[in-house]
C-alpha cells in the first residue's frame, strides 16, 4: 500500500491550491476539476476535506467521471494510463488535471469537454 493512500485528501488540497494560485488559476477552478473527477457537489467536496478523509476513503465514496479514463500523459515520470493499481491511477488523474490547469490549458480542454 503506498503512503499517499492514507494521507488526508485535506492535507494536500491546499497543495494544489498553491500550485494553481502561483500558475494565475483559482480554487473555484480546482473544486471544479475535483467536482468533475469524482462527481462530488461542492457540499460533499467541503465534508470530505472538513472530515479529512483519506485519499482512499475519498476515492472510494466518488463516483468517477466516464471521461476520466480519456485523461493521458505523464505524471512523475509515469503514463497515468499505464499504472496498474486503480486508486493510484485515480490519484495520478486528478495530479493530471491539476497540472494541465497550472500549464494554463483551458477548462474546456482539462474537463474533456471538447
Amino acid at each position: 500500500m503506498h503512503r499517499i493512500f492514507g494521507l488526508p485528501f485535506a492535507s494536500v488540497y491546499p497543495l494544489y491550491a498553491a500550485k494553481l494560485e502561483r500558475k494565475g488559476r483559482t480554487t473555484v477552478e480546482l473544486d471544479e476539476v475535483i467536482e468533475w473527477l469524482t462527481g462530488f457537489d461542492d457540499a460533499r467536496l467541503r465534508e470530505h476535506l472538513d472530515a479529512g478523509t483519506t485519499f482512499e476513503d475519498f476515492f472510494a465514496d466518488a463516483d468517477l467521471n466516464p471521461a476520466a479514463s480519456s485523461i493521458t500523459g505523464v505524471v512523475c515520470g509515469v503514463r497515468v494510463e499505464e499504472i496498474d493499481d486503480p486508486l493510484m491511477q485515480q490519484i495520478r488523474y486528478l495530479d493530471k488535471l491539476v497540472d494541465e490547469l497550472a500549464k494554463g490549458r483551458p477548462m474546456e480542454k482539462v474537463l474533456r469537454a471538447a
